[in-house]
């Protein structure tokens, strides 16, 4: 199961909350599924090698060979989001490539359902929930996810506490890797938070990929918000301004705008 798979987890921990999730997720697929996960952390200090990963090893134990943790040590304050992911796309060896937020979690059937639209071809892109009240916004203490993972990963569990929200382009995003290659990857001119998930779904849809929809749930671990992860980041109205920009163009334009990007001039040679 989600043996032609590869998660790519672009990470900063920077509170206990996320600490956690990360986890959580982590032994989740790897306990549940044959996939593989790329972990690319940025930060001053690997808080993944000293924190998570020994916490992932004794409860899945050989299955996180199936785990790369890459550190990038990097002391800028801002968090380079999309360029991580397009560092790990470009490591990819499988078919399949997931854009995964490592505060998520899905029902099982949802991978599996995903993984096989990109193989059979059905699919170039999937979002692997519903556009709409789709999202389950968990809010996890230590002794709830416990009992999830000495659960046999029950999700009614982590349904103890949560609330139904809206559900749009962002979590996770299931793309061939070839195709995510060809569409343009990640558009590193965004930095830090906001307006990369809109912009994305835009661009393979208006490019003529075949961008599909699972309506299911999608289970959003809650966490604090650092700039990194929400509008209070000083690249937002450079953000904004771009996605402006590129919901406006045309088929055409945005084809001439991606290939003369230097980030993935670079990546394609």
């Amino acid at each position: 199961m989600l043996n032609n798979t590869t998660f790519i987890v672009p990470l900063r921990i920077e509170s206990d909350d996320r600490l956690r999730n990360v986890i959580v997720s982590s032994i989740y697929l790897l306990d549940n599924t044959e996939c593989q996960i790329i972990v690319k952390e940025s930060d001053k200090t690997s808080v993944f090698a000293e924190k998570a990963l020994p916490q992932i090893i004794e409860c899945v134990g050989d299955k996180s060979d199936r785990l790369t943790h890459i550190f990038e040590e990097n002391r800028e304050e801002y968090f380079h989001r999309t360029r991580l992911l397009n560092d790990m796309v470009m490591m990819t060896t499988t078919e399949v490539v997931v854009n995964y937020d490592c505060d998520i979690i899905l029902p099982l059937d949802s991978y599996i359902t995903s993984e096989e639209k990109i193989t059979s071809g059905e699919c170039d892109v999937v979002y692997p929930y519903g556009d709409g009240n789709w999202q389950y916004q968990i809010f996890a203490t230590d002794e709830l996810v416990s009992e999830f993972i000495n659960g046999d990963y029950d999700l009614s569990i982590l349904r103890k506490r949560f609330r139904p929200y809206d559900a749009k382009y962002g979590f996770c995003q299931f793309f061939s890797t070839q195709k995510y290659i060809e569409g343009g990857l990640e558009n590193e001119n965004f930095i830090a938070y906001g307006y990369e998930d809109d912009e994305r779904y835009f661009r393979f849809s208006k490019l003529g990929y075949n961008v599909c929809r699972i309506d299911a749930h999608v289970y959003h671990m809650e966490h604090s918000r650092t700039d990194n992860s929400w509008f209070t980041n000083p690249f937002i109205q450079n953000n904004k301004s771009l996605h402006d920009t590129l919901m406006e163009f045309d088929k055409e334009q945005l084809q001439e705008y991606y290939e003369g990007q230097d980030y993935l001039k670079i990546r394609r040679e």
